[in-house]
């Protein structure tokens, strides 16, 4: 499957996944479930099917089997789908209703042979291709009359978002910028947080636990996938919204990060 976009120093997303799968556990699984049901207003899939669009783990493609959706997983990165494929083979071995592959995003002609679903799922997958307005407008076919499309997105931060763009450059560069980089900034994200948690009269492990309630992630892997995740791209939420409404969607909820880096999360529904 080709990837219309070379980009050099691409960021091995699978690498990190793979780590994670060592620290997944039920918890995570029910938490990453939870956090599907919460968003996407619904109790479960059944009935229903489900496209994610660049895997990763593979585990909010578990979470949605286990929601009773059929689900299409895909992913550029060959160790991705493989972290995908190791998922479904220790949570769901055997199962036909969970399909697994490599594909790209930027790649209209594989993206044709899918066809639609009613939930298509890209959560910080579009800004990582190269080309992030392309990929957006490419998933919008995907998604049935009447279906939704939960996407997330980095936020916009101006000049903050082009020094991060930089750091994650240098990170995917060369061994010795990822050891370097590590080194700095693992430390100022702990401290960071310590120095907030002491103002705010809290518990600084708390963070650590609260952190895998919101998605099932894991911090330290988080923290990885935040210095590498290179291509890199950023959008503000007004821009999301208009490119969509263009096409038809209907913008149903939206959790943005207001001022701070992250994901801005959207769920449109076709109309």
């Amino acid at each position: 499957m080709q990837q219309s976009v070379i980009v050099s120093h691409r960021f091995e997303f699978g690498k990190n996944w793979n780590r994670f799968l060592s620290v997944l556990d039920e918890e995570r699984i029910q938490i990453a479930e939870h956090s599907l049901r919460r968003m996407l207003e619904v109790e479960h899939l059944k009935g229903k099917s489900f496209l994610d669009v660049g895997s990763g783990s593979g585990l909010f493609s578990l979470a949605a089997r286990r929601l009773g959706a059929r689900v299409h997983s895909f992913d550029y990165d060959l160790q991705s789908v493989a972290c995908t494929k190791e998922m479904r083979r220790l949570f769901s071995a055997g199962d036909s209703e969970w399909v697994v592959e490599q594909g790209s995003v930027l790649d209209e002609g594989y993206l044709a042979l899918l066809g639609t679903f009613d939930v298509v799922y890209a959560w910080g997958v579009l800004h990582h291709t190269g080309d992030m307005w392309t990929a957006c407008n490419n998933v919008a076919p995907l998604v049935r009359n009447g279906g939704l499309l939960f996407i997330a997105i980095y936020n916009d931060q101006g000049p903050p978002s082009v020094f991060w763009r930089w750091i994650k450059r240098a990170y995917c560069s060369s061994l010795l910028g990822k050891v370097v980089l590590a080194m700095v900034f693992i430390p100022y994200f702990i401290l960071r947080g310590l120095a907030a948690d002491t103002v705010r009269r809290k518990s600084p492990l708390r963070r650590y636990f609260d952190y895998r309630r919101t998605r099932g992630m894991s911090c330290t892997h988080d923290w990885i996938d935040w210095l590498g995740g290179y291509p890199f791209e950023v959008a503000k939420p007004e821009q999301v919204f208009e490119l969509y409404k263009q096409k038809e969607y209907v913008l149903v909820r939206l959790e943005t990060r207001g001022g701070a880096n992250g994901n801005n999360e959207f769920i449109f529904r076709k109309s």
